[in-house]
């Protein structure tokens, strides 16, 4: 899946603009500065690009498996990515029947379908009602809503579709489920999508994600990419290097600015922390120091299956789905959540699963299956959590341990080790509550620049956060052409 014919060197001794990380946030500040007709590089220490869009072979021979970020709503959301001509550079969005269903117990689940009215039709008369009215108004003024979503704290340009929004994230996932709701089936599928902010989900702004997220599935589905989520990394690649930019992948680790060539401009796509220790020549100490500050939530415990059939959901629906939430009823899942935050192991986490060759047939030899699936630990944890996982998914696939052929499993330190910027196991790229939601990395006018003027964090630290949309990368990246217009 990686691009052999990426450059092994810099061609040039000076550039316009050098970029630390080849993730999706530093590619698409590379592809928005070379569209400006700048020279640009991004270094990458891996062996290929991606950062959390990787693709590799980790169980078995012909088994592609997404090494980080699997499903992606944002992706096809993404502000930026939709003016990109990334189909032409190899990038194929496949949409699963369902983008997302919830197991709960026996042959029961919860269907997040295309459609909103669909989705409602399963719910009853009541809770459909419900939630037609709390859903509907956000996906009619989806693509209004994600230029805001996606952006740095500021002034909206669509003020009265994010007043309704607010309205309803304000409150955390579990008061707004009870709040909506009157059964389980609707307030089970708000928490599995509440819980990818990986907050408790009786805090605040959980339901704000999870509001995001289950209207992206109506706007623009939860599809995953052709061939691994190497192909959106690859594209922006592609599209880089037509543009004129150069990737050099094995670079040798960065310690301080002075091991890279000469440029105008530095845009990180790294941990806060990583940028404070490499730019400690150019940043003031204090500033250093709430760099290094900078908070990280739970990490995530991951293995990847290679399987002999499908998943056998005991709920068909779920066999069709291309993510499945398995964690329960609405409480099952908030004390999964809260677990990770008090240092603790649920022994039933709740468990996200994308099984990608349900829809897609490149990620697995003829007639086989590729399945992918994590749960949230405390940060930095250790602790080996495959069997709680198959447990879980056993628990609504009865006969699930008999398909897999081979296992491949990450803890949080093997996480980090593999990418650095997933500190801890973080793979959102820090605690998303409300203060660090919009001041990440630090409280700052312009979070994207630091006391150095050409020096800037590019990141899923920065405003709008995790998530393959590159959106971070690409305000970075407007930024840093604020200060090359004025030189």
């Amino acid at each position: 899946m990686a691009d052999s014919s990426l450059s092994s060197q810099p061609r040039f001794a000076e550039y316009d603009a050098i970029v630390i990380g080849s993730g999706p946030n530093g590619l698409a500040a590379a592809v928005c500065l070379a569209g400006e007709r700048f020279r640009v590089l991004v270094v990458e220490g891996h062996g290929s690009a991606g950062g959390g869009a990787r693709t590799e072979e980790l169980t078995e021979p012909g088994f592609r498996h997404d090494v980080c970020s699997a499903a992606h709503p944002m992706g096809v959301a993404s502000p930026f990515f939709r003016i990109l001509p990334l189909e032409s550079h190899g990038l194929e969005w496949i949409h699963p029947t369902y983008p997302l269903v919830h197991p709960l117990e026996g042959d029961r689940a919860v269907v997040q379908e295309h459609s909103v009215e669909a989705t409602a039709e399963r719910l009853g008369r009541k809770d459909g009602r419900a939630y037609r009215r709390l859903f509907a108004p956000l996906v009619k003024n989806a693509e209004k809503l994600f230029v805001d979503l996606l952006a740095p704290l500021s002034l909206p340009q669509h003020p009265f579709a994010m007043a309704g929004m607010g309205v309803r994230a304000l409150p955390s996932a579990l008061s707004l489920a009870r709040a909506w709701f009157h059964d389980e089936p609707a307030r089970a599928l708000l928490a599995g999508n509440a819980a990818h902010s990986v907050l408790p989900l009786d805090r605040s702004p959980s339901a704000a994600v999870g509001l995001m997220l289950q209207m992206a599935g109506h706007a623009v589905g939860w599809p995953v990419a052709k061939g691994g989520s190497q192909s959106i990394a690859n594209a922006l690649v592609s599209l880089l290097r037509q543009r004129g930019g150069e990737v050099v992948c094995g670079f040798p680790w960065v310690e301080r600015l002075e091991d890279l060539p000469k440029a105008k401009v530095y845009l990180f796509d790294t941990s806060p922390r990583a940028m404070a220790r490499i730019a400690a020549d150019r940043l003031p100490e204090d500033f250093q120091k709430r760099l290094r500050h900078f908070r990280h939530g739970p990490g995530v415990f991951k293995v990847d299956y290679a399987l002999n059939a499908p998943i056998p959901w005991t709920a068909e629906e779920a066999r069709k789905a291309g993510t499945v939430h398995v964690g329960g009823y609405l409480d099952q899942v908030v004390a999964a959540e809260a677990a990770p935050w008090k240092g603790q192991h649920h022994e039933r986490p709740f468990v996200l699963v994308a099984q990608q060759s349900v829809c897609d047939p490149t990620r697995a030899p003829e007639g086989k299956h590729t399945a992918w699936a994590y749960c949230h630990v405390p940060n930095g944890s250790t602790r080996d959590m495959k069997e709680f996982i198959d447990a879980q998914i056993e628990r609504f696939a009865p006969g699930f341990r008999d398909c897999v052929i081979a296992a491949s499993t990450r803890n949080t330190e093997q996480m980090e080790a593999y990418n650095p910027n997933l500190v801890g196991g973080d793979v959102i790229g820090g605690v998303t509550d409300w203060w660090q939601l919009y001041t990440r990395p630090v409280a700052r006018l312009n979070p994207y620049t630091t006391p150095a003027e050409d020096v800037f964090l590019c990141s899923a630290s920065t405003p709008p956060g995790g998530g393959v949309h590159g959106m971070c990368g690409y305000w970075a990246a407007r930024s840093a052409l604020s200060y090359l217009e004025r030189l």
